[in-house]
């Protein structure tokens, strides 16, 4: 088997930055995942290349933007907020391109220096803390019961505002696992069915048209929900033109949405004191 070459995490800071612009200089994760990966022209082989088969569906092209932009959040150029979105700074507004090099020399400098101040076991960076707990809920959900992974989906829909959820798979239904509500402001409602994949690999475009097949009739939307990824052609397949529409929800969409829901997920925020000497006041004395 030919081994795929998937570009270096400094190699996609200058796409992270292409695509942030063409964004209109901020973006969710998933925006400036997709973006920067057209912008860096990846082919399907390089954007399918799992990081960890045995932890989770994380690909290797993520897990190296998630480092891209930690470096360049370091480097002054990105910021990003508690809601998860990622914005150019004013110094990041002002390129166009970056130096890789100069990027990773900066960095490594800061981390040289606050290794000085910092031991060890307290230096975890924030693209490894990120990894860590994805990958963890990640493992988790695929060693959970097929019944079980459905029902908490059916909680995960119940609490994102679907109502009459019900969970409806078994043999002979074309892959449909479920069925619910989507009520709108009280006024619209849409009837939804869903498919649950709970595996690690990639699901394809001909994945996608089979279960179209199987709601057409059945309902005004569709939702195929994976702890994997999909295929870009299975990602132009689920809104082209002219055929039912298809919400596609990846794992990182899936463990986003745990978490901000807080199923299986509890998040603690820690309080970290910093104490800084004000020598100028004591020399003022």
């Amino acid at each position: 088997m030919t081994e795929v070459n998937v570009p270096t995490f400094d190699r996609l800071m200058t796409p992270i930055i292409q695509a942030l612009k063409q964004l209109g200089g901020s973006g969710t994760i998933e925006e400036i995942n997709t973006k920067a990966t057209e912008v860096a022209n990846l082919t399907d082989e390089q954007l399918e290349v799992s990081h960890d088969p045995e932890k989770g569906s994380q690909t290797e092209v993520e897990y190296r933007l998630a480092w891209a932009r930690t470096y360049l959040k370091k480097y002054d150029v990105l910021e990003n907020s508690s809601r998860g979105v990622w914005a150019l700074t004013p110094k990041g507004r002002q390129l166009d391109r970056i130096d890789p090099q100069e990027v990773r020399k900066y960095v490594q400098s800061q981390q040289k220096r606050a290794k000085a101040a910092v031991p060890d076991d307290e230096e975890l960076e924030e693209a490894d803390v990120e990894t860590v707990w994805r990958d963890e809920l990640l493992a988790t959900l695929l060693k959970m019961n097929p019944s079980a992974f459905e029902r908490l989906i059916q909680r995960l829909l119940r609490e994102s505002g679907f109502i009459q959820v019900e969970v409806t798979g078994q043999s002979g239904d074309g892959g449909i696992d479920g069925k619910g509500i989507m009520r709108l402001g009280g006024l619209l409602s849409f009837h939804v069915i869903f498919q649950c994949k709970r595996y690690q690999g990639s699901v394809s475009v001909s994945q996608v048209r089979d279960f179209r097949g199987a709601m057409v009739g059945r309902a005004d939307k569709g939702l195929l929900i994976t702890t994997g990824n999909f295929t870009k052609d299975a990602v132009r397949e689920a809104t082209r033109d002219g055929a039912p529409a298809i919400d596609l929800i990846d794992g990182d969409l899936l463990v986003d949405k745990l978490k901000e829901l807080n199923l299986g997920v509890k998040t603690e925020k820690i309080e970290v004191e910093k104490i800084t000497i004000d020598e100028a006041w004591l020399l003022s004395i």
